[in-house]
């Protein structure tokens, strides 16, 4: 029946063009009203069961007046900074980039255990094999059943809203941010929840002054264990909220020469802790504060921008075991304010800082501390298009200067960056039954 009416309103004039005005009129409004009624009932929707298609567009391009790792052109990340001299060529380079476009998809539908939802988009940023190239990056592949989740996301470790409003793809080094492979189980859910994790394990290790020792060329990884973490947030209706985080870690590695000699052994491992404070904390209609703090040993890859989780430490006097590694500590801060003037313009400024304690078997030029700093204005002419300019400064010191040498080298960069962004998003609803 509402196909023949569909029909009906797609044939109107060529029915009614040779009967009496009055009689026309009448069945004019009499099929415009049931084309309506059919119209509606055939595109009523279920808002329990949706569909969304998500994503950006987006052009960066700015002015680097100092040196970077080139494969880290268009972020500013302290530990990507020159470890000496000359380490990256001459200072001052112009970049165009679009590796922060987005594509994206999500769905959710209820069911008698809960909501049912997942999450699957990528970037363009290249990381790892692929750093400094245009190309997919995975960031979502994440279901979540009710109280029970399984896929990669955000680490449990870390506060995703620390996160300012900024053009910067990379973000504050201070800040925990990881993405990882994970099974997490939340008791408590909403606003003020709580939630535990079992993460995939992983870990980086600097040989520092051995790192050319054929010896270490045996030691290879060995993780039994995954992660283990969770946050516990308590929010207001007004204020904001925060949050506490912990993380535990296993990390192992073992020996073994092929040649089968028994001259030494360099198997070990180390427990990796951490635990963060952060915030959001709203401070009338125009302010936002972010805060963090984060201290730990050994979980500098859930740090947004740290080097490696172990490092070496000297052994005197053990032939069989002449070097021990050992859980680096490390500390994070972050300071941001977002400034929400009005619809069409806002700003964000900050600073962020990550110190990490090095062993005394690290090379003198292993990264120690680093800064970064951060203003921005961004404006929006149109809805879902972004228009804005950041100010951009960061600074690496090296273990050097932990060591208290007056050579100890520091090199930092400052960056104008100008972007471009144009979003898009789509939700297609399941029809009532």
């Amino acid at each position: 029946m509402l196909n023949i009416l569909n029909e009906s309103c797609m044939n109107i004039n060529p029915i009614i063009t040779k009967k009496p005005i009055m009689k026309t009129m009448k069945i004019t409004f009499l099929l415009m009203v049931l084309c309506w009624i059919s119209t509606a009932r055939a595109q009523e929707a279920d808002s329990s069961k949706w569909f969304e298609v998500y994503g950006f567009a987006q052009t960066d391009m700015g002015y680097n007046f100092n040196s970077v790792n080139p494969q880290w052109y268009d972020v500013m990340r302290p530990s990507k900074l020159p470890a000496y001299a000359n380490e990256f060529g001459p200072d001052g380079n112009f970049y165009f980039s679009v590796r922060q476009s987005r594509f994206g998809v999500k769905s959710s539908m209820q069911t008698k255990w809960g909501e049912f939802k997942t999450v699957f988009d990528f970037d363009m940023f290249g990381v790892g094999a692929n750093a400094g190239q245009t190309t997919i990056r995975l960031r979502h592949a994440y279901g979540q059943l009710g109280h029970i989740g399984a896929g990669q996301t955000e680490s449990a470790f870390m506060d995703l809203d620390v996160f300012p409003n900024t053009l910067e793809y990379w973000g504050p080094c201070g800040m925990l941010f990881y993405r990882n492979v994970q099974v997490r189980y939340m008791p408590i859910m909403g606003p003020t929840h709580l939630v535990f994790a079992l993460e995939m394990p992983g870990a980086s290790g600097d040989g520092g002054a051995f790192s050319d020792r054929t010896e270490l060329s045996y030691v290879k990884p060995h993780f039994t264990f995954p992660d283990l973490t969770g946050h516990f947030r308590y929010a207001g209706k007004k204020w904001g909220y925060v949050q506490l985080g912990a993380a535990v870690r296993y990390i192992g590695w073992k020996y073994q020469d092929p040649t089968g000699a028994d001259t030494m052994d360099l198997s070990g491992n180390a427990i990796g802790w951490g635990v963060s404070l952060s915030s959001g904390l709203n401070i009338g209609k125009v302010i936002v504060l972010h805060l963090q703090a984060v201290y730990g040993q050994g979980v500098e890859n859930y740090f947004n921008d740290a080097p490696v989780d172990i490092g070496v430490q000297k052994n005197p006097g053990d032939k069989t075991k002449p070097i021990v590694g050992v859980a680096l500590p490390d500390l994070g801060l972050v300071a941001f304010v977002d400034l929400n003037w009005s619809k069409k313009f806002t700003s964000s400024v900050g600073w962020s800082n990550t110190t990490i304690t090095n062993s005394d078997g690290q090379k003198p030029e292993a990264y120690h501390l680093g800064h970064f700093v951060e203003a921005n204005l961004l404006y929006y002419p149109w809805q879902n298009v972004m228009v804005g300019v950041e100010f951009q400064w960061i600074y690496r010191q090296n273990y050097m200067a932990a060591l208290g040498e007056s050579s100890a080298y520091t090199s930092q960069a400052t960056k104008i960056n100008l972007s471009f962004k144009y979003s898009f998003s789509r939700i297609f609803y399941a029809k009532k039954k």
